[in-house]
């Protein structure tokens, strides 16, 4: 059965997948200079991402969709288990949003330009000029209901396991007054893991959680992390938590 099915992703959906990244990336660059970036950025990678998950035959179930609303910003913040996690939460977390990921991914040839010209926001650590101009940036995308989804591992896990979370997303969280939203991601580590080349059929759960509102005082990163590790943590297997 895996025999066939490796031949099936090398002679079908491979050829399909890249295709479909390239018209995807390509019509992405021409609705933003159109002036449709903000809806056309996040409705036709939607589309591309389920036609990832379809093709590799992997099932997504969502939980907890009503534990979010139209129209709200939120920092969505999840546990980052596998590449997998981008096409499951790109594809069916249904709400309008923009990664906050690595400035390295720019790079990528023409997928990393219609990132950045549609609206994502690329992270740039390298001077406190720099991180000013993140912020800026990432305040500019929040308006009118726009949402920003954050992996705080950082990286993907090396063993499936959950790992430390970084502040960078809490404190985003704090300075503009928005709500935490932590997202379950779990079945994306058997899907295609960090140590992976290919994909494996599967089935990915996301759980999404009630927000969790920032303090008033404006200093409660620490609060926010082990409030939404805790309930990024309780629908893991125990082995993973």
């Amino acid at each position: 059965m895996l025999i066939l099915y490796r031949i099936y992703q090398f002679c079908i959906m491979m050829p399909l997948l890249l295709a479909a990244t390239i018209l995807t990336a390509l019509l992405t660059i021409t609705a933003t200079a159109l002036g449709g970036g903000r809806y056309w950025g996040y409705v036709l990678p939607m589309y591309w991402a389920r036609l990832f998950c379809i093709l590799t035959l992997v099932k997504v179930t969502v939980k907890g969709r009503e534990n979010i609303r139209q129209g709200q910003s939120y920092v969505f913040v999840a546990n980052h288990q596998g590449a997998y996690d981008i096409f499951a939460i790109y594809g069916y977390i249904g709400h309008n949003f923009r990664w906050m990921m690595k400035k390295s991914l720019e790079r990528i040839p023409l997928v990393g330009y219609s990132c950045r010209v549609s609206g994502h926001i690329y992270v740039d650590n390298s001077s406190p000029r720099a991180i000013r101009e993140t912020m800026q940036t990432a305040e500019s995308r929040l308006a009118g209901g726009m949402s920003v989804v954050v992996f705080p591992e950082g990286s993907r896990t090396p063993d499936g396991k959950l790992k430390r979370f970084k502040r960078g997303a809490y404190i985003l969280a704090e300075e503009f007054h928005l709500p935490v939203v932590p997202v379950t991601i779990d079945g994306a580590y058997d899907v295609l893991p960090r140590s992976g080349i290919l994909p494996h059929w599967g089935h990915i759960t996301l759980t999404i959680h009630k927000p969790i509102l920032p303090g008033a005082d404006g200093h409660d990163s620490a609060r926010l992390i082990a409030e939404s590790s805790e309930a990024i943590a309780s629908a893991l297997p125990e082995w993973q938590r």
